[in-house]
């Protein structure tokens, strides 16, 4: 054999399966895929056909301090999925069905599927449609904004907690781990649907009303929105109680208002869904407890006429 031909075969290297790979990437996928990714946990965002047409060399990502940086994170698409380690479903509550079914086929059995989205009611439906896999619900409570883009900012720092839906998903506790690397804390309950009832309260006294009035968060610690806040965080708390999650309407009540405080400059998810003419995710938020409400015969009369107004509003635009 020639010496000149001797290594002119390269050795065929495996490709490389992230350790993450994320459903969505809007607001809160964006930054969170940044997150990891400085983290030097290898991400792949795995995004709709129509994005082939759009791609952006990089993400543009805008830190917390104020730090610019064009981060390489692979993409992906759904129909070519790839192998998949972990997914990180980052998608909104009205779009989390729609956006896993093109996987139902492709994801291995035992891949464990995180759902990160406002709202309830979604995670009980990907049991269904995922019987073989761990599924695991989150909550966070990290701020977001998509600029333009690929283009994201880290507005606000938070809590992010995951937890069990099915027996299967109670081996992965280790993911919350892996998670605080990248987002400064993540943690593990096993009673996470607590957490998910304390975070749609939240969400049912913030987002509503931001949306209607077109406020900054901060701008509901005035006395204008006091007692409907109030009288939103007693309906909440009465069907939580039904439900058998023991809470009370003052301590739903404080800790809206640290939300409130914490995260004032910021422009709620619904807000900012209802002024770029997006679909709300007021269905999985407001529309779950009224759901839950009727069933228990509870009346909701606040949440019911900020879900109505929600709702008119979105069909006016």
């Amino acid at each position: 054999m020639p010496s000149g031909l001797k290594n002119s075969r390269q050795p065929v290297i495996p490709p490389v399966t992230p350790k993450w790979s994320l459903l969505g990437c809007g607001a809160l996928g964006g930054v969170f895929a940044s997150l990891l990714t400085q983290s030097g946990q290898s991400t792949r965002v795995l995004l709709r056909e129509h994005h082939k047409s759009t791609l952006h060399p990089g993400i543009d990502f805008t830190s917390l301090e104020g730090y610019v940086q064009l981060l390489n994170i692979e993409r992906g698409f759904v129909s070519k999925p790839g192998k998949i380690q972990r997914l990180l479903v980052m998608t909104k509550a009205s779009q989390v069905i729609a956006a896993l079914t093109p996987l139902v086929s492709k994801l291995d059995a035992g891949v464990p599927i995180v759902l990160l989205h406002n709202g309830m009611g979604i995670a009980e439906l990907v049991v269904e449609m995922f019987p073989h896999n761990p599924v695991i619900a989150g909550v966070t409570s990290h701020g977001a904004m998509q600029c333009g883009h690929f283009v994201f900012r880290h507005t606000g720092k938070g809590e992010t907690w995951l937890g069990p839906i099915n027996d299967a998903a109670k081996a992965h506790a280790a993911l919350a781990d892996e998670l605080a690397l990248a987002l400064g804390q993540a943690g593990w309950d096993e009673q996470v649907l607590t957490r998910q009832w304390q975070k749609l309260a939240i969400n049912c006294a913030i987002n509503p009303l931001t949306a209607l009035y077109k406020l900054k968060n901060g701008e509901l610690a005035g006395p204008r929105f006091a007692d409907a806040l109030q009288q939103i965080c007693v309906e909440v708390a009465d069907v939580m109680c039904a439900e058998g999650v023991a809470t009370t309407a003052e301590e739903l009540q404080r800790r809206v208002m640290t939300v409130v405080e914490l995260t004032a400059d910021n422009y709620s998810s619904m807000h900012q869904d209802m002024e770029l003419g997006r679909e709300t995710e007021i269905e999985a938020i407001t529309g779950f407890l009224l759901a839950k409400a009727a069933r228990h015969g509870i009346a909701v009369p606040v949440n019911q006429g900020l879900y109505q107004a929600i709702k008119e509003k979105s069909q006016a635009v």
